[in-house]
């Protein structure tokens, strides 16, 4: 496999990786190619902007989650119809789950796709020092390709100009720049940026900005990644028939899967259909089992609470329900928030309660019990990202690999955590599940 394709990264998170990527995207599509997105690290939200811009859904590569020969397989499979890959990375180009970046860096993944990097620097306060700065990273890792660097937060043409210039004694491509201008900023909130439906940047003011980048040069950086090897690898490519349907919660409260996730439910036989417990009075009909993701339920506490028919209908509900983060929170009995305590679901006794501190991190879990997801000793991996706590009540559903801590409830027919799995790391996973639902 020859795919051309690039890594956008840069020395810290904010620099501005999703803005040129877009940018990128935009600029590519305009001249007729068809191009596939990715998003390095377990990232929900940066994806949405760029499937919504390219048409295709963004795909995560992760090289914790995992081993080489399965990333270099979701990369492929993401790829098919595409003829150009643009992977953005996540924080600093060497910021992983380890100090040196092995694991879970975007460095790591550029390495196992071959692809030439593209350096994204915040130049907003810089001229000269820019040089110090690309030398550090162009050295620091010779098996990491810096293929260019394209500053970021430009004020001016003149200031391009000196950016340029101090970069050609180190014989690294100055690719161009973004201008600090207003219609390039994303917003965020306290999990990150704004959804692409609630918030993008236009098409227009994309494509204004990549007039300053060189983009044939860019094109032919691209076409120059080397080939890709065809390694075995463990993942399924299951493609069965629907057997069963699975409602999966989607609206502006849960929005936050995997694409892999999907795909391999749909492919050991579910059929997903979307219900949203903001908005519907009942589940829809026929389920044998749901799917309830993270997402905002702190935003849209009182509406949840209010929608008491939805509450209740997920009581009575007779199938194995699965529910990470967010949709933990509102399967508990109460969330807390600044505006009070909201009754939720109750099928998970006790209450979570916002926070003011972040909970991030990569985790490996080990099941406790059988369960609607997994059997007892199965393993899998994952990451938390909230900032809402709740106490752990037993019967917990998982252990933790590292540091043996206890996590989520399980019993019964309901499966819940605070840990967002990535099905393909144990892709029994999906099967399992959608054995439960059939059952």
């Amino acid at each position: 496999m020859n795919l051309p394709r690039l890594v956008v990264a840069a020395p810290h998170s904010g620099a501005g990786k999703t803005t040129l990527s877009l940018v990128l995207a935009a600029a590519f599509q305009e001249g007729g190619r068809t191009v596939q997105p990715y998003k390095v690290g377990p990232d929900y939200l940066d994806p949405t902007h760029l499937t919504h811009l390219t048409g295709r859904a963004a795909r995560n590569l992760d090289g914790y989650f995992l081993e080489g020969p399965e990333l270099l397989e979701v990369f492929r499979r993401g790829a098919r119809g595409a003829d150009l890959a643009l992977v953005e990375g996540v924080m600093g180009l060497f910021d992983g789950q380890d100090p040196r970046g092995r694991v879970g860096s975007t460095a790591q993944v550029a390495k196992l796709l071959r692809a030439p990097v593209v350096l994204c620097l915040d130049a907003s306060a810089m001229a000269g020092s820019i040089a110090a700065l690309v030398r550090g990273f162009r050295d620091h890792d010779p098996e990491v390709w810096l293929g260019g660097v394209v500053a970021n937060r430009v004020g001016s043409a003149r200031h391009a100009a000196l950016l340029e210039e101090a970069l050609l004694p180190l014989g690294v491509p100055f690719l161009g720049y973004l201008p600090s201008e207003p219609d390039l900023s994303l917003p965020e909130r306290h999990l990150g940026l704004y959804r692409a439906d609630e918030a993008r940047l236009e098409k227009a003011a994309l494509l204004r900005a990549a007039q300053n980048l060189n983009l044939e040069r860019l094109l032919a950086l691209a076409q120059s990644a080397l080939p890709l090897p065809t390694l075995p690898h463990r993942l399924p490519a299951p493609a069965e028939p629907p057997r069963v349907r699975l409602g999966v919660a989607q609206d502006a409260a849960f929005s936050f899967y995997y694409p892999e996730n999907l795909e391999l439910l749909t492919g050991y036989g579910a059929e997903l259909v979307p219900f949203s417990p903001l908005e519907d009075a009942d589940l829809p009909p026929g389920l044998g089992g749901l799917y309830l993701g993270g997402g905002y339920p702190e935003l849209f506490a009182r509406e949840l609470s209010e929608n008491w028919r939805m509450r209740a209908a997920l009581r009575r509900f007779p199938g194995p329900i699965y529910a990470e983060c967010g949709g933990l929170m509102y399967l508990s009995e109460a969330l807390l928030t600044e505006e009070g305590r909201f009754e939720m679901v109750g099928l998970v006794p006790g209450a979570s309660r916002m926070l003011g501190r972040l909970v991030l991190g990569y985790r490996e879990v080990e099941a406790l019990a059988n369960s609607p997801l997994a059997k007892r000793g199965w393993r899998a991996k994952g990451h938390e990202f909230h900032y809402s706590a709740r106490e752990v009540i037993p019967p917990a559903a998982w252990r933790l690999v590292a540091g043996g801590g206890l996590e989520g409830y399980a019993t019964g027919s309901v499966l819940s955590s605070y840990v967002h799995l990535y099905f393909p790391s144990q892709p029994r996973l999906a099967e399992h599940f959608v054995q439960e639902a059939l059952a």
